[in-house]
């Protein structure tokens, strides 16, 4: 055996089928998937009642891959009202949704807006609303 099969049989073809492996594993994961974003929040009260619109961006792929809900929370995580979305919104980017009839107690002062979808679930980067 010369030393040109050596390098083939021994160390190349172990190492292509390394990454071969690696490249099948990984392919069954998300490739960093991109969380919603909340790009704005407006908030309207009717007595003891309020509305959330709010609009979301996310690179929405297909029923795969898309934002699916968005929830509002207080500060310690008390969810006062989640509004699902149906479907992916592909070629409406950003979008926006409402929720109405939405009840908070009178001493929350402000409430924390999440989004989720489908691959990434709720995303780390909520925004925060002072109520008025």
């Amino acid at each position: 055996m010369n030393l040109y099969t050596l390098c083939v049989t021994k160390m190349v073809i172990p190492v292509y089928r390394f990454i071969a492996a690696l490249l099948i594993t990984f392919s069954a994961f998300p490739a960093l998937a991109d969380e919603p974003v909340i790009e704005q929040v407006t908030v309207s009260r009717d007595g003891d009642l309020w509305t959330f619109d709010v609009t979301i961006s996310h690179p929405d792929s297909g029923w795969d891959h898309y934002a699916d809900a968005w929830r509002i929370l207080d500060e310690n995580g008390r969810s006062f009202g989640q509004r699902d979305l149906a479907h992916p919104h592909i070629e409406e980017q950003p979008f926006t949704r409402s929720l109405s009839g939405v009840t908070i107690p009178s001493e929350v002062r402000s409430v924390i807006i999440q989004a989720h979808d489908t691959v990434s679930g709720w995303s780390g980067a909520a925004r925060r609303i002072d109520l008025k």
